[in-house]
């Protein structure tokens, strides 16, 4: 008989820890975020690019969700750079 897991989130599926989970989890919601200012700003990817300090294929990567890709520091400097304040909240 099979068995099948149960996880809350696909974060913690596919993480290795529950600290690796909280990682990939922040890093998402930091790209959703910054995904919706460049969406609502109307800028182009190459425009976004220019005003989060990234270039044009890093941005593509983002507004894509390749979450590997950037460390939370990374999301940080280009939420920053859009001219955003980060805040961080512990649940």
């Amino acid at each position: 008989m099979t068995t099948t897991d149960s996880y809350e989130s696909v974060w913690d599926a596919i993480a290795d820890t529950p600290e690796e989970a909280a990682n990939l989890r922040a890093r998402a919601e930091l790209m959703q975020k910054i995904a919706a200012i460049v969406k609502e700003s109307g800028w182009t990817q190459a425009e976004a690019a220019k005003h989060c300090g990234v270039t044009q294929p890093r941005m593509n990567d983002l507004l894509r969700g390749r979450v590997s890709r950037f460390s939370l520091d990374a999301l940080v400097n280009i939420a920053t750079a859009s001219g955003h304040q980060v805040h961080v909240e512990l649940a």
